[in-house]
């Protein structure tokens, strides 16, 4: 499978590039990409919720009213998780939601991934670029250029880039990040994905070991 390598100024190059079939051209596993999405947004959450137990609530712990014959539910003290004030009963307690997911399960989810935005026709390559200095400005031509204004943006460098990253961060729509670090969560929820030509190596390599 090829594609054509654009510049960055929207114009074609007249090259294209090839994308390894057993990353772009699979049948997508939507079950593995639940799981690493479910994975992603698991290990994001602080866990730190907590309710008082009948046992942690401040209160006297004299018995209110007769244990039977009352017409209601049997009660105690004032903490009574029947009672207004009272302890909850089964709270949330401080726990850790991680869950461990096979490394070739977390492969095959980004690998689905990728491969729907080449179905989807949502995959662009450009050829390599870099910006003197931060400006938004700059980066504002090239998504305008490439005609993917509007749309929620990945694009995909083949390493860190701070003054890419910084001209990018205050545009709402647009995300930057290393192809080392792409996941199954950035790529399916952009409706665009920017990629350039030596990121594309990147990802092979990574998805290939």
């Amino acid at each position: 499978m090829e594609i054509s390598v654009l510049k960055i100024n929207g114009e074609d190059t007249g090259r294209k590039v090839s994308l390894n079939d057993s990353i772009y051209a699979i049948e997508p596993n939507d079950h593995a990409i639940y799981l690493d999405v479910k994975l992603l947004m698991a290990n994001q959450r602080q866990g730190t919720a907590k309710s008082k137990e009948r046992s942690e609530v401040s209160g006297s712990t004299r018995k209110l009213g007769r244990q039977k014959g009352g017409g209601g539910a049997r009660r105690g003290d004032i903490n009574s998780p029947v009672l207004v004030g009272g302890g909850r009963v089964f709270g949330p307690k401080p726990r850790n939601y991680s869950f461990k997911l096979n490394k070739k399960v977390r492969q095959l989810a980004r690998k689905s991934a990728l491969a729907y935005k080449v179905k989807e026709n949502a995959l662009m390559v450009v050829e390599d670029f870099n910006f003197e200095a931060p400006k938004t400005k700059s980066m504002v031509e090239i998504i305008n250029n490439l005609k993917v204004d509007g749309k929620k943006s990945l694009f995909v460098l083949p390493g860190s880039n701070k003054v890419v990253y910084l001209s990018a961060r205050n545009l709402e729509r647009v995300v930057v990040m290393p192809a080392n670090e792409l996941n199954t969560y950035r790529v399916l929820n952009s409706d665009v994905m920017v990629v350039t030509e030596s990121a594309l190596g990147v990802i092979e390599g990574n998805l290939t070991k």
